[in-house]
């Protein structure tokens, strides 16, 4: 079997995008329920990519802001403890520093919605600092672009609710 193969028969990762599916769809509880389900079956020692993926998508399914920033932690932990080899299983074109601009833009915008603008700052600057991992297309465009709306909104340029840094 090639690894190509391998990784389009990774259960967890279907199960995990059958729940994003869920809360794309406006349904956050039932894809919240599904996220935790998985999170207990993974465990906090499972498979990085799989904790990463889902801490990233979990977070978003949550109503308060505290327990936003607890699974974005456990989605940056994960990406810290996930290998090359690991996700060239999974996408062979992506890298794991692509991760990280979008995964310290979720934990500024957590921070900023916390009314907590220093490690909210901190974040976004190390956000900023890895965008040269994006590439220059609508992902990579559209995460620039929310970290200027969030640089924005802490200069205090731009009104409105820190969800509006939220990633496309």
């Amino acid at each position: 079997m090639t690894e190509q193969q391998e990784a389009s028969e990774d259960a967890v990762m279907t199960r995990i995008g059958q729940a994003i599916m869920l809360l794309h769809g406006g349904d956050r509880e039932e894809a919240r329920n599904r996220f935790g389900a998985l999170w207990s079956e993974i465990g906090e020692a499972g498979d990085p990519l799989h904790r990463c993926t889902l801490a990233h998508y979990m977070a978003d399914a949550q109503d308060d802001a505290g327990d936003e920033l607890a699974w974005d932690l456990r989605a940056l932990a994960a990406a810290e403890g996930l290998g090359e080899e690991r996700l060239a299983r999974h996408e062979a074109t992506l890298a794991v520093r692509a991760f990280y601009p979008s995964l310290h833009l979720n934990l500024a915008a957590d921070y900023v919605k916390l009314e907590r603008p220093e490690p909210a700052r901190a974040h976004l600057d190390r956000a900023r600092a890895a965008t040269d991992a994006l590439g220059d297309d609508g992902y990579g465009n559209g995460v620039r672009a929310a970290i200027d709306r969030l640089e924005r909104r802490l200069s205090g340029d731009e009104a409105g609710p820190a969800s509006g840094a939220q990633l496309p």
